[in-house]
């Protein structure tokens, strides 16, 4: 385990030479684009939520002089269609998706790469096609189990910030606390445009609050601003009731941390696990116990850093892994 912090930076901005919507459900089509060498070694990009999506920025982790850069957004989550759609929604599906991917573009094998959700997506495609998986990167562990998801909503983030938790359940009646999640749900899906202008700001404050070390003072001075605050609430109004959707079926695993428990089936892939050790919304907790049933995987607990995938050190630890796999 190293804990220094590299100096290295993202790759510069590209385009994608191709996009386009595959359709893999008779309700669902998926968004993907492909950037870098049309013909270099493939890499998936697997984003964060669930319900979260894609940016460019999320293109630059990876050399696009040797890489076929492939993102994709998964179902109903950002420019997939039907937008916020549920129904044939769950990790099982967007596995098949991710192979439906592979397949459409007569990829033999990848590099995965994945944080947060993603790094517990990517893991269970890895484990249920470990011979298409050349490597994985893993960013700020996550497995989805009941502890994590009570950690950030419910009881435990709390603590740590109990001046801005108190901000955040200041919307919510005292009697709906027991379950936060669905709260926010109703209350950002009100009739009343105060009620959901007032949870939008509360829970944007949130979301910002603990997704870094240092808390990043000039987004959340946005929250101040009515207009940019309904516009994020927006995408909250789709991640929500995405997120409720996956944790109310326990991400739709047989077990609680499945994805841990079944780590035996892929010790053999390379890996490069790397993780915040201030994150507070995937604590580092599970990314040690993935650690220690993988003691093959290189990992990298970043000493000054929290979730975030922006923060230096572990922006610079993530183009590092990817700059590693490209010579397989």
């Amino acid at each position: 385990m190293s804990v220094d912090k590299p100096e290295r930076e993202l790759y510069p901005d590209i385009e994608p030479y191709t996009t386009e919507h595959l359709k893999v459900s008779e309700i669902h089509h998926i968004y993907i684009e492909q950037c870098g060498n049309r013909s270099g070694k493939p890499v998936l990009y697997v984003h964060g939520g669930p319900g979260g999506g894609t940016t460019p920025r999320d293109r630059r982790f990876f050399d696009p002089e040797v890489y076929r850069i492939i993102l994709f957004d998964q179902r109903g989550s950002g420019k997939s269609t039907p937008a916020a759609e549920l129904e044939d929604n769950t990790t099982w599906d967007l596995v098949a998706d991710m192979e439906k991917i592979r397949v459409h573009f007569n990829i033999d094998r990848w590099v995965v790469f994945g944080g947060s959700w993603g790094s517990t997506l990517s893991l269970a495609y890895a484990e249920t096609h470990p011979d298409r998986v050349k490597a994985l990167v893993l960013r700020g562990i996550y497995a989805i189990r009941r502890c994590e998801r009570n950690w950030i909503y419910q009881d435990g983030a709390s603590i740590i910030f109990p001046d801005k938790w108190e901000d955040f359940i200041k919307p919510i009646p005292k009697a709906e606390r027991g379950e936060m999640i669905n709260a926010y749900y109703r209350h950002l899906t009100s009739d009343n445009k105060e009620s959901r202008l007032q949870a939008a700001k509360a829970w944007s404050t949130w979301e910002m609050v603990i997704s870094r070390l240092l808390i990043d003072e000039e987004m959340l001075n946005r929250t101040n601003n009515d207009d940019w605050t309904l516009g994020f609430a927006r995408l909250e109004w789709l991640v929500i009731p995405y997120f409720s959707h996956y944790a109310a079926h326990g991400g739709f695993f047989e077990s609680d941390g499945q994805v841990l428990n079944e780590v035996d089936k892929i010790r053999h892939i390379p890996c490069t696990i790397v993780q915040g050790r201030y994150d507070v919304v995937c604590p580092p907790e599970t990314a040690w116990l993935l650690h220690k049933k993988w003691p093959e995987a290189e990992f990298y607990m970043v000493p000054d850093a929290g979730h975030s995938n922006r923060e230096p050190g572990t922006t610079a630890r993530l183009v590092y892994a990817s700059d590693k796999y490209k010579t397989l």
